[in-house]
């Protein structure tokens, strides 16, 4: 597969934040995992460019990268049905041997 140029404002963009949860604790225990929530539009070989790019003061190497799409609960306001919003969940392998540490983001800079 031919690797296509990604803008690094958009990779800055994809990692929305870490996803905190007893399985996702467990995965990182077990098989050196992370959860992320990302946009909804991303892609995987996206999703690792942006781990790479983040943490690349740290040389972390993704193995892989799953993804799945996590559907908003309907919910009840009243007499009025709503819902809650649609998002993407993304499972990152590291390399064993490596961690990711979420305290220093001051030398990441978008050019």
């Amino acid at each position: 597969m031919k690797k296509m140029p990604v803008n690094q404002e958009r990779l800055m963009q994809i990692i929305q934040a870490p996803y905190v949860s007893e399985k996702g604790t467990f995965l990182g225990e077990l098989h050196n995992q992370t959860v992320f929530k990302v946009l909804r539009d991303a892609t995987k070989q996206e999703i690792k460019a942006a781990i790479e790019l983040l943490w690349k003061d740290q040389k972390i190497e993704v193995q892989g990268v799953q993804t799945l799409n996590v559907r908003g609960k309907k919910k009840r306001f009243g007499r009025h049905m709503g819902s809650q919003t649609s998002w993407k969940k993304a499972i990152v392998s590291i390399k064993s041997g490596q961690e990711l540490s979420f305290t220093d983001f001051s030398k990441v800079e978008a050019k």
